[in-house]
């Protein structure tokens, strides 16, 4: 009878042991998951390949000090980048692009919303940009167009790629811009430059070039679009790449930060155009979703989370 106690003492103790360490170990594989940090890797196609065709565009909001009428406004930036099927003779998105066959080339479109209030009255600008993911075999972007409203009218602008030409047609509500069609020396466009930065892994060339500026800066300069030289430079942190645009013939000077890292988001840019007041736009926060399917009342907490306040 002594030695059947003995046994079921030890078999009880052996059984508590044993179900002490399944609450205790720890998955060895899943805590080195959690601690495993990458840091400015070089990034391998694949990693552009999952983060740009994941079937989610990236949203991007900022802070944006505008400098409009002598003064700062404040307001607020959407930047959404997102890759797309797009048809090269019509110059749209695809929407069967399965039957679209050569004619069909995929793109990173760029929609860049700018929202700041003058006065009593806001300004709501979109600018939206086409450029393909091959820019060896299609170095220029195929198509941008801005639309500007305000209270006192609206604005629209558009350039379509045309060989070795841009077609720019304007239509304005202004009696002495009114509507003008006319064709551009081709050229790399201001609006496309943060795109060419994601498109080509942090890198723009430096050196001097030939860029047509943007349509924001051209309409509230006043001055005709075309294609003029500008100077690129570059600076180098383990954290960011900075680089700067200074254009030759113009008072207008732009700088970029970039992550130095994939995916290279955009962390921030200025604005200078010589008057003392200078453009600034700083990242509050970014998220990757498939925004045209969030259409319901619950999914306005994206919006929270991005901190929009436009």
């Amino acid at each position: 009878m002594y030695k059947i106690l003995l046994l079921l003492a030890l078999f009880t103790t052996l059984s508590c042991q044993s179900k002490q360490e399944q609450k205790t170990t720890v998955n060895p594989e899943v805590s080195e998951s959690n601690t495993t940090k990458k840091t400015n890797e070089t990034p391998k196609p694949t990693d552009f390949k999952s983060y740009w065709y994941s079937g989610k565009a990236e949203i991007s909001s900022y802070t944006l000090k505008q400098s409009k009428y002598g003064t700062i406004r404040d307001g607020e930036v959407v930047l959404i980048f997102v890759t797309e099927p797009f048809s090269l003779s019509k110059q749209v998105k695809l929407d069967r692009p399965q039957t679209a066959g050569a004619d069909q080339v995929s793109v990173m479109k760029l929609n860049h919303v700018r929202k700041f209030t003058t006065g009593i009255y806001d300004y709501s600008i979109l600018t939206s940009t086409f450029t393909p993911i091959d820019y060896k075999s299609h170095p220029f972007t195929l198509k941008s167009t801005t639309s500007i409203q305000e209270w006192c009218g609206q604005t629209f602008t558009q350039l379509n790629l045309d060989g070795e030409k841009y077609n720019f047609k304007q239509f304005s509500y202004f009696e002495s811009e009114g509507d003008d069609t006319r064709e551009l020396a081709v050229a790399l466009l201001e609006e496309d430059l943060m795109t060419r930065i994601r498109i080509q892994n942090g890198q723009l060339e430096a050196g001097e070039i030939a860029i047509i500026p943007s349509t924001i800066y051209s309409r509230s300069s006043h001055k005709k679009m075309n294609a003029s030289k500008a100077t690129i430079s570059k600076t180098e942190t383990q954290e960011l790449i900075k680089y700067t645009v200074t254009y030759l013939n113009l008072d207008r000077t732009l700088t970029f930060d970039v992550e130095n890292q994939f995916p290279y988001k955009i962390m921030g840019w200025t604005e200078d155009n010589g008057d003392g007041l200078v453009t600034t736009a700083t990242l509050k926060a970014s998220l990757q979703e498939p925004y045209w399917k969030q259409k319901s009342i619950a999914d306005e907490a994206k919006r929270d989370e991005l901190k929009l306040k436009h």
